[in-house]
């Protein structure tokens, strides 16, 4: 097992050995993970504190906010930090425990926007029967079993790395723990744990795109009968699904479903789907949503009046 062999931590090697590029990076990063809390938090308080986004699209949203910060959080923090750090360390159970979480909530958005896609697809191609179909218990149930698959997918991960044997060298060239890069380190045969953790993650991630594209091929096939009115707002709504769906699955079914090697590019692409896509989610669905918007002006001038008080 990896916690009876030698190694008892991790190097990172980070995004640059540069000192100034570092403190450039640490700038922008800390600028950027401030903005990826502050701005998926304000789509939470809106949803919640709004009686006019109580529709299950908005419940799935909400939480989809919340899983963006928690899987940022999972990376944001340590890479901001070792940054300033002339050592970038990780404990080996540091790095396992990174490791389980950033599969638990990567997974948990794969899940939810598959959900919400079939959330779409209820609400237009079966309109009359949308709040019986997606009632309050169903939609928890499904939550429920997105947290449930996405602590089985996660498992499954950790179960796969954590018996191999790291005997030494302990550098990783990244700037968290990962699947791939950990493989690098591991002193015996991974071919067949290599593609074990393809059939896990990049299967998963191919089979959820297959599945989102046909839902929105469906829903945009469907969305024709209707008034050009109707068809404006309903594909405004997809558009912005569609674009999370592309930004998040892209770099993952490129990192993750190919053999057991690494790129120079990997950190680069790692960072999109990290940082990137999750501070991208609540200005792609506050901009393209009127009823978010309006929602969040009027919270802003609740705040407001309270503070005058």
């Amino acid at each position: 097992m990896a916690s009876a062999d030698n190694v008892t931590e991790f190097i990172f090697l980070g995004l640059s050995s540069n000192p100034k590029v570092q403190r450039v990076f640490f700038v922008i990063f800390l600028l950027l993970y401030t903005a990826i809390v502050l701005g998926n938090f304000l789509i939470v308080l809106t949803v919640t504190t709004s009686r006019s986004l109580g529709s299950p699209m908005y419940f799935f949203l909400s939480y989809l906010s919340f899983v963006e910060i928690c899987y940022s959080s999972t990376t944001a923090p340590k890479l901001i930090s070792d940054l300033l750090a002339e050592r970038k360390t990780i404990p080996l159970w540091g790095c396992m425990t990174q490791l389980f979480f950033i599969h638990f909530f990567g997974g948990i958005e794969i899940f939810l926007l598959t959900v919400m896609a079939y959330d779409r697809y209820v609400a237009i191609c079966k309109p009359l029967n949308y709040i019986t179909i997606m009632n309050r218990q169903v939609c928890a149930a499904l939550v429920g079993i997105v947290w449930v698959a996405s602590f089985v997918h996660s498992f499954a991960q950790i179960l796969l790395i954590f018996h191999l044997p790291f005997c030494g060298p302990n550098v990783i060239d990244h700037y968290f723990c990962d699947v791939l890069p950990l493989l690098q380190l591991v002193c015996s045969d991974t071919f067949l744990i290599g593609l074990l953790i393809v059939a896990n993650g990049g299967a998963l991630s191919v089979i959820s795109f297959v599945v989102l594209v046909a839902s929105y091929v469906v829903i945009l096939l469907h969305l024709r009968s209707r008034s050009s009115e109707g068809r404006r707002k309903e594909l405004s709504t997809c558009a912005s699904h569609i674009t999370v769906v592309v930004l998040f699955f892209g770099p993952c079914i490129f990192i993750y479903l190919r053999p057991s090697t690494t790129l120079p590019v990997d950190k680069m692409v790692a960072v999109f789907y990290t940082v990137i896509t999750p501070l991208l989610n609540p200005i792609i669905y506050s901009l393209r949503n009127a009823e978010v918007k309006k929602a969040m002006k009027k919270l802003w001038k609740r705040t407001v009046r309270l503070d005058e008080k």
